[in-house]
């Protein structure tokens, strides 16, 4: 197979018109406020699904005879619009309130949809999977997510199509609207009425003032602030390299051995040990900062995101879309990271974690950015962002009616830094061998990244059979 760079260079694509999908029926035109939560997260998040043809898929919910194949795209528009009947905002734009408050003005003006045709096959390209996330931007939504006066769309939309019939849906969204659950609960209701279905099987839920915080003369304390926030040599740069990671079962059980060896379960109150995440945002924390050397006697972070749809005391509706998520801080001087056994670094992020998990930390959280916005020096590369996709059920059991999509990637995105954000993602469909592991995407310097890839080759190196992998890697 060529190389990633040969294959961008020979790609040509034939881009249609930008059309607007609008609700298939009249809609309330009205103006919604958002969440506290809603507001402290104005960003765009893109992600891509990559669909086999019809004919690959021969267990396809379509017809796989010789009569004519349905287009992706007039299904998916076809669909879309029925479905922006439940979710009328999102046919709207985004507009700033006199409060500074973001709102969204629900026009019914629709959702920016962009259809392409590549002139390859997808399987020249492995279906997107590859190590280099270079090759799967070409795929992205690359036109202005905003209108002429600057106004934002909740949603804009790149369908691909490819000689064998496969296609890729790109999507970027607002996370002001939804976080990761809010948006993969209206793709999935976009798959049901792809498939036939007369309405959605749930009904969605706007609700926001439910997170709307309250000032408060106690806010949490910004763990960076008055810090000696560690700094990398490699930052700022001009040119990173996106790349996605695979830990497969057996590196993920061996490094949880390696840790369990060394600890005393009673003084931690487990009783199954740690979980994945946490021998995994451990490990890579301290590998990203040692990729970045960032200075010893600096403080470095990790920001954890937290899913709390069911932490409150008064638990949010079910299918509420809006951003049910908060943050948790994890701070180490560098050298502690980077020397101290992992073991301690997992039993910190487990510490710190608990605490979160219920409804006093995710009130005082919600009061807090209302009051005053936790923000941080994301150049610097002392902040690491860690986002676990996993348990978006949804997203990978999107079904326009190819079946379910082969592919997910995140599209490397720089609203937090270029080298921020880290996502963790399940296997593709594509590797059997991949079942029960998992991929991880990030973005590094091109400088650091061959540091990166080095730490990641000890965690996932065939060790002999009964051997563990050290416990201050």
């Amino acid at each position: 197979m060529a190389s990633n760079k040969n294959i961008e260079t020979l790609l040509s694509f034939e881009n249609k018109e930008i059309v607007f999908i609008r609700p298939s029926k009249p809609t309330p035109r009205t103006v919604l406020s958002l969440s506290s939560i809603d507001n402290d997260l104005n960003f765009l998040t893109q992600a891509i699904l990559v669909y086999e043809s019809l004919t690959t898929n021969q267990n396809s919910h379509a017809d796989s005879s010789n009569s004519p194949k349905p287009d992706p795209a007039k299904v998916i528009k076809k669909a879309f619009s029925k479905a922006l009947v439940y979710y009328y905002p999102i046919a709207g734009k985004l507009i700033k309130h006199e409060d500074g408050k973001l709102r969204i003005n629900c026009t019914s003006d629709g959702v920016p949809f962009q259809e392409a045709i590549c002139n390859c096959n997808l399987s020249s390209l492995n279906y997107l999977d590859t190590h280099d996330v270079e090759l799967a931007r070409q795929f992205r939504v690359d036109f202005p997510s905003e209108d002429e006066h600057g106004n934002q769309y909740p949603l804009v939309i790149r369908l691909t199509k490819f000689l064998c019939g496969g296609f890729t849906f790109a999507f970027c969204f607002n996370h002001t609207v939804f976080d990761g659950t809010g948006i993969t609960q209206l793709l999935f209701t976009v798959g049901e009425l792809a498939r036939g279905e007369s309405e959605p099987s749930v009904k969605p839920v706007w609700e926001r003032e439910r997170l709307v915080g309250k000032i408060t003369s106690n806010p949490l304390k910004n763990p960076m602030e008055n810090a000696n926030v560690a700094v990398s040599p490699f930052l700022p740069s001009t040119k990173y390299v996106h790349a996605c990671f695979k830990v497969d079962k057996e590196s993920i059980a061996r490094l949880k051995m390696s840790l369990m060896k060394e600890v005393n379960l009673s003084v931690l109150n487990l009783k199954k040990g740690f979980t994945t995440f946490e021998c995994l945002a451990a490990y890579i924390w301290r590998a990203r900062a040692k990729a970045l050397k960032l200075n010893y006697d600096g403080e470095t972070l990790l920001n954890i995101t937290i899913q709390v749809r069911e932490l409150f005391e008064d638990p949010l509706p079910t299918f509420y879309y809006g951003n049910a998520i908060v943050e948790s801080y994890v701070k180490l001087v560098v050298k502690e990271l980077i020397h101290q056994p992992l073991l301690e670094v997992v039993k910190r992020i487990r510490h710190t974690l608990i605490p979160c998990l219920g409804n006093d930390y995710v009130t005082n959280f919600v009061d807090t950015i209302e009051t005053k916005p936790l923000r941080f020096d994301y150049e610097s590369g002392a902040v690491t962002i860690l986002s676990d996709w996993r348990n978006l059920v949804n997203l990978y059991q999107v079904d326009f009616g190819w079946k379910e999509p082969v592919n997910t990637i995140p599209v490397p995105s720089d609203v937090c830094g270029p080298t921020s954000m880290y996502d963790i993602l399940r296997p593709n469909k594509l590797d059997p061998s991949m079942s029960g592991g998992l991929r991880y995407f990030t973005s590094l310097p091109s400088s650091a990244m061959p540091m990166f890839e080095e730490e990641m080759k000890a965690l996932t190196s065939n060790y002999p059979k009964g051997s563990f992998l050290p416990c201050n890697l």
